[in-house]
């Protein structure tokens, strides 16, 4: 039951991009199309989850044993580092159109900071690894559906009339705003 709960807060109650405000960069920036944010989604999931699977594995068999705790933070950045790096890699044998469609942003998932998030918040929280996977897991489908969600409108709006001032970034922000504000009403619905 416990896995369903973390699940429900992480996707729901405690989005970490509307609730926690962490990856706002790829999510203001890659949200204009939903074909490049199904992209960026896939990434930051695959990052997200084998980052939080190796940073886990370090912190309890390195860092924790040996009392080297403040290392964490750097340990934690170059492993995140080398991932996107592996993941860089793949997309451009595997995807051109979407390695060339995600751009600048694909390396901006080493400084994603939900991704570094949810690695220290695993530790935080004193998870288990299992427990610390269905976090990760959770976490990267609630940071793609806030994403997705936000590209559709986002498209949408594109093909509507708005008053001149309200045109690109404005519409964006009030929208990324109003969507938080829907993801509240989760609110409440589980404690994790």
């Amino acid at each position: 039951m416990s896995y369903i709960l973390i699940f429900i807060s992480a996707v729901f109650v405690n989005n970490i991009v509307l609730a926690q405000f962490l990856g706002i960069c790829p999510f203001l920036g890659v949200s204009k199309k939903i074909e490049t944010a199904l992209g960026m989604s896939g990434a930051v999931a695959f990052v997200m989850t084998i980052a939080t699977v190796i940073t886990y594995i370090i912190q309890k068999s390195i860092l924790d044993p040996f009392e080297i705790g403040y290392l964490q933070t750097i340990t934690f950045i170059l492993v995140i580092a080398a991932l996107v790096q592996l993941v860089e890699i793949i997309l451009k044998k595997i995807s051109p159109s979407l390695y060339q469609a995600l751009g600048v942003f694909l390396p901006l998932i080493t400084t994603n900071c939900a991704i570094l998030g949810v690695a220290l918040i695993v530790v935080k929280k004193d998870f288990d690894l299992v427990e610390s996977v269905v976090f990760a897991i959770s976490t990267a489908v609630g940071f793609g559906l806030a994403l997705i969600l936000f590209a559709g409108i986002r498209e949408q709006l594109n093909m509507s009339k708005l008053p001149k001032g309200m045109e690109g970034t404005p519409a964006a922000l009030l929208t990324a705003g109003l969507l938080a504000m829907a993801f509240m009403g989760f609110a409440g619905m589980v404690k994790i």
